[in-house]
């Protein structure tokens, strides 16, 4: 299933928000109650609500504008230089009259202590109204899909409101998706389709839904009719998606995640994912797939972030393969997002240790090595050469494993955290580009032989030789396998 987003030009109109966390330590409980005293040591902040929704479809390489509401606050600063590093179109309308929706979360040893919600909820005044109307029909004039990412906060309250863009979206034949929010979807009627959870399917049904697959799928057919929709996707968590629509039979999409470390944000990259699969011409069905395999990788991720291109096109080179490794797709990455993801891991306070080989024919002294490399620091990126620096370096024999099964087999591995490949000879490009805090090779190695070691040390960073298994080499197995197998032809042609 390749496909490229590049072409896709979408607009998100919904509740932005910004998402705060403050990293610390937990050491004691307080004496003043019995409650965790956290030591605050860093604070990072992401785009979130529909601008999460905004951030997945940027990280895919698609065109994004957002519209919604900020306040005019120090926050607001804060959330308007975030679309501009994102290179999201910034549409915001500026309210003095409330704040910038804020969600702070304490966090310590990666869990979430507390959350501080900042906000006013109530619909929008009048004049806001007109400013968001404005900025949509200019949006709408070049768009080629449009999401409306309800978080409840007031900018999709009004139907009447609501109505007019989708009957605008509709008159021009661009698709829009919603992701709803509460039991009134009649604001939503019409819509190309809706993305609810099953908690938000129950609740606009009425009842709880029969733990039987069939009684789903009745819940969200009449669901679709009543409200005049082409189709509904339900996300069912780790039982994966149902997709519901007017001309075909249901669709049962099973979930792809092995690992689940935070369901934050999920929901926004199933929209963004199938809003850009769609925009690009790519069948429901097919965007449905991507928009699972998406999610099945962010919820492998701490706090809110976004589905990467790289992760997403290596999850789904595997699929097409029908080798898709779901414990390995999030960890697959080129050097831009890996760029991105360590620089997130260093706010975080987390220290990044770097390694590098062929890996071909992965045994327990690769194995040992990295997870010594691991151990020296919070984080764990390897450089894979690839395919065609392999056959520079050792012939044209070698790899015996493609760099993508080599990859997957990596990415595996708890201890590793990110596969980076590389095509040069050496990783000294990558490693100016990744800068690690620490720089890993064998003991076999001398340290003034380890490629990287100055540019390393320029920075402050270190370079640590860690001891090897003995009687474990990739070329030794070869050979071994080789005399095996002319040892047992040989006995064949005696026969």
């Amino acid at each position: 299933m390749p496909i490229l987003f590049e072409e896709a030009d979408i607009l998100v109109v919904g509740d932005v928000m910004l998402d705060r966390y403050v990293w610390g330590q937990v050491k004691r409980i307080s004496p003043e109650a019995p409650v965790p005293v956290v030591q605050a040591q860093r604070t990072t902040e992401t785009l979130g609500g529909a601008g999460n929704v905004a951030y997945n479809l940027a990280a895919l390489n698609c065109r994004v504008s957002l519209i919604g509401v900020c306040g005019a606050d120090p926050t607001a600063r804060s959330l308007r230089d975030l679309l501009t590093a994102k290179k999201i179109d910034d549409l915001l309308l500026a309210d003095p009259a409330r704040p910038t929706t804020t969600k702070t979360r304490i966090m310590a040893h990666k869990q979430q202590i507390l959350r501080l919600d900042d906000e006013q909820v109530r619909p929008m005044d009048a004049e806001i109204i007109a400013g968001i109307r404005n900025a949509f029909s200019t949006g709408l004039e070049r768009c080629k899909a449009v999401v409306l990412s309800d978080y409840g906060k007031g900018v999709l309250a009004e139907t009447s409101f609501v109505q007019e863009m989708i009957q605008a979206c509709r008159s021009r034949s661009i698709p829009v998706l919603v992701d709803p929010k509460g039991m009134d979807w009649q604001r939503y009627r019409g819509a190309s389709g809706v993305t609810p959870n099953t908690a938000e399917l129950e609740m606009v049904a009425g009842s709880a839904l029969e733990t039987d697959e069939a009684g789903l799928i009745a819940a969200a057919e009449q669901t679709r009719e009543r409200y005049g929709l082409e189709w509904l996707l339900v996300t069912r968590g780790a039982k994966g998606m149902c997709l519901v629509r007017s001309d075909t039979t249901p669709l049962l999409i099973p979930a792809q995640a092995r690992e689940v470390f935070d369901v934050s944000g999920a929901g926004d990259t199933v929209i963004a994912t199938l809003a850009a699969a769609l925009s690009v011409g790519t069948p429901l069905a097919d965007a449905a797939r991507i928009a699972n395999q998406a999610a099945g990788i962010v919820v492998g991720k701490l706090g809110t972030q976004p589905i990467l291109a790289s992760e997403l096109a290596t999850a789904l080179h595997f699929n097409d393969q029908r080798r898709f490794f779901p414990y390995s797709a999030a960890k697959l990455s080129d050097v831009p997002a890996a760029t991105e993801k360590i620089g997130q891991w260093r706010a975080a306070g987390e220290r990044v240790v770097f390694t590098n080989g062929c890996f071909d024919l992965l045994h327990p002294g690769h194995i040992s090595l990295l997870y010594k490399a691991r151990s020296l620091g919070d984080r764990l990126v390897v450089g894979l050469n690839t395919d065609a620096s392999i056959k520079r370096l050792k012939g044209s024999g070698r790899p015996i494993l493609s760099e993508h099964d080599r990859a997957a087999m990596l990415g595996a591995l708890a201890c590793v955290d990110l596969v980076v490949a590389f095509d040069e000879d050496t990783p000294i490009e990558l490693i100016k580009a990744l800068q690690p805090d620490i720089l890993v090779k064998g003991s076999d190695y001398k340290p003034d032989q380890v490629v990287g070691k100055e540019v390393v040390e320029s920075y402050g960073g270190s370079v640590q030789l860690v001891d090897l298994v003995e009687g474990y080499s990739t070329t030794r197995l070869t050979e071994k396998v080789i005399l095996e197998y002319q040892r047992r032809s040989t006995r064949i042609d005696a026969k």
